[in-house]
């Protein structure tokens, strides 16, 4: 290890090599990684969800059309509940508790995440040719600084629309450094083999970060709106101070030996007889291959868009997005403006229960992982969550109202399947896609790929909140309808590759009969 390596290395982990008089190994280097990234996420995911639990606060009476009047589902009959939505929630803040509220918090949330997904691109292409540690930290402390700044307006007795339009678009360009990032980070330190599994457990940090979330900016509420987005902010600041102390943002910029965690296995499928000559068996559609040639040149926006299964994976999370990001933003103000068993439930009561959507979203990332694994299929696994999540919906609409406990139980199930595939696309798919056979072994395109996946799913996310602001004053029907389309598009957008993979086995079982005994094995692996 020369002295550049040593200079490259984080302060903390210089610290902690000396005190131990020995170098650290590369399996406690991949938990550090996976813990950081985790909570640098989490806190990422933390401060954006604050929003949806405050609307409930700024603009308590909304539209008495869209809010008072409990629709009978799928129809246009409606009955006069005795509750109003606005008991216990107070006056609201100007501007937002006037007539337009709602669509002014739609605004807010476009706002944000049309700076966001833009801020994705270029996040991405500055993340694969700077240091990405220090570029991680810059965002973080950013987005800590701008999110507590919309705070602030609570004590500045601010009632400006564009002093919070321009905070949470300051909030949303650092929020965009980073998703790519951390993909990129995680990716240099795992290879293909359990990434879903690993991945879907990992990606946990979203649903985490988005209960912390709620469950900070609902408990602040009673002591004023403001507190609901300080506190958060400054969580997310000291978490980039951490990250910027200790994150290795690969082997290389450590010093370690990457032989020291590659998995053996990946060497011997290179070698095995059962791919030479007639045999030979392809590769899956995201594989890739450790015998090409590496050549570290950092690929260009275009290229990345030519890699087979960016186009049609990002166009899916577009929609997929739309719905995910629709509930993060939205959920907490539906539950509250909703009669659920006749009553109307406070704004800090609905915040906390939304966080049942994101449990669900915990579950339904590992287990998308890891039936993707199983499978060797991301996108028959991506198209049938996303095919799922349409009756979870429906139902969860229709009869969630009913009582609290199955309102509880429909939202775990249609969080399930709403986040499913959009935790596999946006981790083990961006990772497979960003060391494509295509790019030769070339590392320096996973943040590139990611940004391009993310932020066209980004897109899609900033539509869903302000089509919402919209539809909920007329009609919550209206709503719902608008996101069982977007799931019906975002699993029809995988078709094609849905059909190759199920080609590919096809031909792989067909195969089987001709392969010695001993291929059967590594045949079952490519499965």
């Amino acid at each position: 290890m020369g002295s550049e390596s040593s200079l490259s290395r984080p302060p903390l982990i210089r610290l902690l090599q000396y005190k131990r008089n020995r170098s650290i190994s590369f399996r406690t280097y991949q938990a550090i990684v996976l813990i950081l990234t985790f909570l640098a996420y989490a806190s990422y995911h933390a401060a954006r969800k604050t929003t949806s639990v405050v609307k409930s606060a700024l603009d308590p009476e909304s539209s008495k059309l869209g809010s008072s009047w409990h629709y009978s589902p799928w129809s246009r009959k409606h009955v006069l509940r005795s509750n109003d939505a606005s008991v216990g929630l107070g006056n609201g803040w100007a501007p937002f508790n006037g007539a337009d509220g709602s669509a002014m918090l739609g605004d807010l949330d476009v706002a944000f995440l049309s700076v966001y997904s833009i801020g994705m691109y270029f996040a991405g292409h500055l993340g694969d040719r700077t240091d990405l540690r220090i570029f991680l930290t810059l965002g973080m402390v950013g987005t800590g600084l701008f999110t507590s700044l919309f705070g602030v307006g609570y004590w500045l007795n601010l009632h400006i629309f564009y002093y919070f339009l321009a905070a949470q678009m300051l909030a949303g360009l650092f929020q965009s450094t980073g998703w790519p990032s951390v993909v990129a980070v995680v990716g240099n330190w795992f290879g293909k083999s359990k990434r879903g599994l690993i991945m879907g457990i990992w990606n946990a940090h979203t649903s985490v970060g988005n209960i912390a979330g709620s469950l900070i900016a609902s408990s602040l509420l009673r002591y004023g709106w403001g507190w609901s987005f300080v506190v958060p902010g400054l969580l997310i600041a000291f978490f980039g101070l951490i990250l910027f102390l200790l994150l290795p943002v690969s082997p290389e910029s450590v010093g370690v030996d990457e032989s020291a965690g590659v998995d053996e296995s990946a060497d011997d499928e290179v070698k095995s007889p059962c791919k030479d000559g007639e045999g030979m068996i392809d590769q899956p559609l995201l594989g890739s291959s450790s015998s090409e040639i590496v050549k570290e040149k950092a690929v260009g926006f275009m290229e990345a868009w030519r890699i087979p299964g960016v186009a049609p994976f990002a166009l899916c999370l577009f929609f997929a997005k739309l719905v995910a990001y629709t509930f993060l933003y939205w959920l907490p103000f539906y539950i509250s403006h909703t009669a659920i068993d006749g009553n109307y439930l406070s704004g800090e009561t609905a915040g906390n229960l939304s966080t049942m959507f994101d449990v669900g979203g915990v579950l339904g990332g590992i287990l998308a992982g890891h039936i993707s694994d199983r499978l060797n299929a991301r996108a028959i696994t991506a198209a049938s969550f996303m095919y799922c999540a349409i009756p979870a919906l429906f139902l969860y609409r229709s009869y969630g109202h009913i009582s609290l406990y199955l309102n509880i139980v429909l939202m775990f199930i249609t969080g399930i399947f709403v986040n499913g595939p959009y935790a596999l696309i946006t981790t083990a798919v961006s990772a497979d896609l960003g060391t494509h056979s295509s790019l030769r072994g070339n590392s320096r395109a996973l943040a590139t790929v990611t940004a391009i996946i993310d932020g066209t799913g980004s897109v899609g996310a900033a539509f869903g909140p302000l089509l919402t602001g919209y539809i909920s004053s007329r009609s919550w029907n209206g709503v719902f309808i608008m996101l069982m389309v977007a799931a019906l598009i975002a699993g029809l957008l995988l078709t094609r590759l849905v059909m190759q993979e199920v080609a590919g086995k096809v031909e792989v079982v067909r195969q089987r009969s001709n392969l010695p005994l001993s291929c059967e094995p590594e045949l079952e692996s490519q499965v």
